[in-house]
């Protein structure tokens, strides 16, 4: 069975790329993002191999590939094609994977589906990615209710951005689940300053 980490965020652009790519470099893990919508910037798995360090062998091909850049029932269907969820098995393959998904949790993958549903489909924990600004307790708060409603186990939420401790804490205790860390700001993301910020924020045993 494949040990694996679900990265998923309480919103689209919360930081799960850059997040997915210091946990996959610092495990080392493998790193698999079964639906990409938008790849004009060559998407998530280029940027996490930039910044991971990862081999190019670590670095799972997507299962869809989409051009637009929209939620991927939509981008499917500029395609002509619909997202079929016998093509999202896990990979079999050995040591740690992590799993970046597309959007947040109530994103549909087609007209019957959401990521979140898929989530539950794999049976493996899932660490929450969210912001610190305003706002973050409500989409914070109704993410971890999602997954509880679903019964898919919460390792533990991760924040990005500037510190907000009680925004932090207020989230973690309401929302009964681990506070794992926060990636702070970088005044520049190379790998080098990604992965010295993920060690200084957060511990790596918590992941595995």
């Amino acid at each position: 069975m494949t040990q694996g980490l679900i990265i998923t965020g309480t919103d689209t652009g919360v930081g799960k790329t850059v997040f997915a790519a210091a946990l996959a470099g610092a495990l080392p893990a493998s790193y698999w993002k079964p639906i990409q919508c938008g790849v004009a910037d060559g998407g998530d798995s280029a940027r996490v191999r930039a910044l991971s360090g990862l081999a190019p062998d670590r670095i799972y091909p997507e299962a869809y590939r989409l051009a637009m850049a929209a939620s991927p029932h939509r981008a499917a269907e500029a395609e002509n094609t619909e997202i079929s969820l016998a093509q999202l098995g896990l990979p079999s393959i050995e040591g740690p994977l992590v799993i970046e998904g597309a959007g947040g949790l109530m994103v549909p993958v087609n007209r019957q589906t959401l990521m979140i549903d898929v989530f539950a489909s794999w049976r493996l924990p899932v660490v929450l990615i969210a912001r610190t600004a305003l706002g973050t307790i409500n989409h914070s708060l109704l993410s971890i209710e999602a997954l509880n409603g679903r019964n898919i186990p919460i390792l533990g939420i991760a924040f990005v951005g500037e510190e907000i401790a009680d925004t932090e804490r207020t989230i973690a205790e309401m929302g009964n689940v681990r506070h794992l860390g926060r990636l702070p700001p970088l005044d520049a993301l190379t790998p080098a300053k990604l992965a010295d910020a993920f060690a200084a924020h957060f511990r790596l045993e918590d992941f595995r």
